[in-house]
């Protein structure tokens, strides 16, 4: 890939940042925090004290999340969170908890469709001296965000009779290809699988492929391979190092991604983004808001850590973010100072100034 080709990943103009490329700022750049529920604002302020520490050149605006009604009954983003990120168009945002069968839908996925996040992406790569069955994990999962069975259409029939409704669109199926394309291409990475069940959902996953396929013949320095969800999952955990980087519809996104997780140590390490049209883009973790020990300082806050350090590869800060990074991994490889979810005992805080110290001391 060549030297200094930044291109920050938004469709609106067609630009990708390669999570990687040599691109330096000391712009200060405002960013959206949204904290979360639970252990949210725990993890959210350990990110922040450790981005201090960093001198990264970021300034905070926090804002709150919590589903309201507007016009016509429907749920809706508060108007100041809204008028937040269109600013800033960057975001950070803790856990959100979801009431299950009643209730506001899940914010999370109202953001995504507030602000078109149409790609979600996530790395998946093993840690080093983090023990896990697989040592040499190297992949990016990267799920259409929008539609699928997750376009919240459903209606009951008759007493006892539910109808959900599968939306897949070329538009939107071919928009998350060329992400997926763009992507590989920009990180240096030679593999896209297109990940489906065309054999069964013939027209739904059917038109998926066919973006997929056609989009693939655009990328010839890419190989293109694709595959049923059920044999990926089969080979992921007999070997995931036979994949790189690969695309697929909403639901099946959100399962695979939270498998490949697994395959690393868990949701609690695992970073995530959301990226969108115009620039948008929400940083998150994507585990839960573990409401029995929040407020207790237990919480691990690497998933949300390493979300923001996505964040400032995007905003083409990578020298902060190598920063950052790297005290992440040596603390955790020290393992000194490693919370309970990674086998340790040490607090959130302990962590935190472990990170901290250490983010200072490398140049």
């Amino acid at each position: 890939m060549a030297a200094g080709v930044y291109r920050s990943l938004s469709q609106g103009l067609r630009r990708i940042t390669p999570f990687g490329s040599r691109l330096y700022s000391d712009e200060v750049r405002t960013v959206t925090l949204i904290p979360g529920d639970g252990i949210g604002p725990e993890i959210s302020a350990a990110v922040q004290e450790i981005f201090a520490a960093a001198s990264a050149p970021i300034k905070w605006e926090t804002s709150d999340v919590t589903a309201i009604k507007g016009p016509g009954g429907k749920y809706i983003i508060p108007q100041e969170a809204q008028e937040s990120m269109n600013k800033n168009k960057i975001g950070l945002k803790g856990p959100l908890k979801t009431p299950v069968g009643k209730g506001h839908p899940s914010m999370n996925l109202l953001l995504r469709k507030t602000f078109q996040l149409y790609a979600n992406v996530r790395p998946c790569k093993s840690i080093e001296g983090f023990k896990t069955p697989y040592p040499d994990v190297d992949l990016v999962t990267i799920r259409e965000n929008t539609e699928g069975e997750y376009s919240g259409i459903e209606h009951m029939i008759v007493d006892g009779v539910v109808q959900s409704i599968k939306l897949i669109t070329e538009p939107a199926s071919r928009r998350v290809a060329e992400f997926a394309f763009d992507f590989a291409r920009a990180q240096g990475r030679d593999t896209v699988t297109a990940v489906h069940k065309a054999n069964i959902m013939r027209m739904s996953d059917g038109l998926f492929l066919k973006c997929c396929r056609e989009v693939a013949e655009d990328y010839k320095d890419i190989r293109f391979e694709e595959m049923y969800l059920d044999t990926v999952c089969l080979n992921m955990v007999q070997d995931p190092t036979q994949f790189d980087v690969l695309v697929m519809p909403n639901l099946y996104g959100d399962i695979l991604s939270d498998l490949c997780a697994g395959l690393i140590g868990g949701l609690g390490v695992t970073p995530s983004g959301n990226i969108g049209a115009d620039g948008v883009a929400i940083f998150e973790s994507v585990h839960g808001t573990a409401p029995d020990i929040a407020g207790k300082d237990l919480a691990n806050p690497t998933a949300l850590l390493l979300s923001a350090v996505m964040m400032l590869r995007h905003l083409g800060l990578h020298d902060h973010a190598r920063r950052i990074e790297t005290a992440a991994f040596e603390t955790i490889k020290e393992g000194t100072a490693l919370t309970g979810d990674l086998g340790g005992k040490a607090k959130c805080s302990d962590f935190t100034r472990e990170v901290s110290k250490k983010v200072q001391e490398i140049e």
